[in-house]
Order: structure tokens, then C-alpha cells, then sequence
């Protein structure tokens, strides 16, 4: 009977397993593999259209512009058990379900997320903000639907910093390549993935440190 028993969960187990795995699909399109995952039933099948849409449409620009060495293939996850809004690593992305609900119109969170893929910076020599403003620059530079999601570069006020990461430093990114030396970012970003950044490359790439660039921001910060 014990025996019989231990069988029975182990099929419960293996057809569970199969269930989940029916509930991945796959989609290919120039050279690149999305892999989505769902544990949130409730999803909108709209908006699973809407992320999967974004990430072919995004990704090879990204790649392109920034990367082109990267990966092929990558995973979505929709997941209820994530508190945050998303997160990156080892080529899947996780959602959080309830950031999905709540803002179903934020579709390039996608595009912030996937720029970490592209990164690939792996033992990072740079600082926390500059990976983070690199991908909001992105965001800001590739998103398909910012505007739909009432996501734009922030003001500048008075308390704001280039180290505030995000919008903030994506601001600060986004004048730099008007206003100083187009396509510094990239150069940037490109130092981080073969780990040659070191602070003194604003200097040697604009003749200013980040200080006396972000004073020269302050005075006149129109992108």
C-alpha cells in the first residue's frame, strides 16, 4: 500500500510538471527565443501579447546598438510569489503579477529589463546608479509605449543627483548625448561589459569629471 501510495504522488508530481510545462510557449523571430512562464492564471492574455510583443520588437535593437554578443535566448516569468516590480538575471526576467495588475499599461518595464540582459556586465567595476541609469536611458531611448504608461525623464530640482540611478541619471544620460558627445553612452556601457570603467573615463571621453559635467547640467538641463 505504501508503495502504491509513494507512486501515486510521484505521478500527481510528474503530471503537475507536465501541466507547467504545457504552460510554456515559446516564440522565435530573428534569431531570438522568448521563453514565457506563468504561475498567475488570471494574466491578461492581452497583455502577455503585449510583453512578448515588446521583447521582439525591443531586444534586437538593443543588441544591436549596445551588444550584439548577446544572448539568444531568453525567459519571462510572471510569478505571484515576486513583491517587487521586476527583476533580471541569468537571461529571465521575473514580473511581478501584482505590478501587472496594477499597471498594465507600464509594458516597457520590459525594455528597462531586457537592457540588463544586454549589459551582461557580470562582476560589475561600476557603480550601482550608472547600470541602472544606462538601462532607464534605454527605456527612455527604445520604449515602444512610455508615453502610454505616463513614464517620462523627471524635471531636475535642486536635490536631485546623477548618483539618484534611474530617471534621474537617465536625464543627466540623455543630455550628455545631446549636449556633449553622442554616443558617449554606449562607450560607457561597452567599458562596463570588459570591465576597463574606471571614473576617469568621463574625463578622457569629455575632458570633464562627472561633477563638473553634472554642474554644467544644472545650469542648463533641456533634452
Amino acid at each position: 500500500m505504501k508503495k502504491i501510495f509513494t507512486f501515486s504522488i510521484f505521478l500527481m508530481f510528474v503530471s503537475a510538471f507536465s501541466a507547467h510545462l504545457k504552460a510554456q510557449e515559446i516564440t522565435k523571430k530573428s534569431g531570438y527565443t522568448l521563453s514565457f512562464e506563468s504561475n498567475f492564471k488570471e494574466l491578461d492574455p492581452q497583455l502577455k501579447k503585449r510583453l512578448i510583443k515588446t521583447f521582439l520588437e525591443v531586444y534586437p535593437k538593443l543588441a544591436k546598438a549596445y551588444n550584439p554578443a548577446t544572448i539568444k535566448e531568453v525567459k519571462f516569468f510572471v510569478d505571484t510569489a515576486y513583491k517587487g516590480v521586476a527583476a533580471t538575471a541569468d537571461g529571465k526576467v521575473t514580473f511581478s503579477s501584482i505590478w501587472m495588475v496594477k499597471h498594465p499599461e507600464d509594458i516597457d518595464v520590459v525594455t528597462h529589463e531586457v537592457m540588463h540582459i544586454v549589459q551582461d556586465y557580470g562582476r560589475s567595476v561600476g557603480p550601482g546608479w550608472l547600470t541602472e541609469g544606462i538601462a532607464d536611458y534605454a527605456r527612455y531611448k527604445f520604449g515602444v509605449d512610455n508615453e502610454g504608461a505616463k513614464w517620462s525623464l523627471p524635471a531636475l530640482k535642486p536635490e536631485h543627483s546623477y548618483k539618484n540611478s534611474y530617471r534621474i541619471t537617465a536625464g543627466f544620460f540623455a543630455w550628455m548625448e545631446k549636449s556633449v558627445k553622442p554616443g558617449i553612452i554606449k562607450t560607457v556601457d561597452a567599458s562596463l561589459r570588459d570591465h576597463t570603467y574606471t571614473k576617469d573615463i568621463w574625463t578622457k571621453l569629455t575632458g570633464k569629471d562627472l561633477d563638473a559635467l553634472w554642474a554644467d547640467y544644472v545650469k542648463n538641463s533641456e533634452v
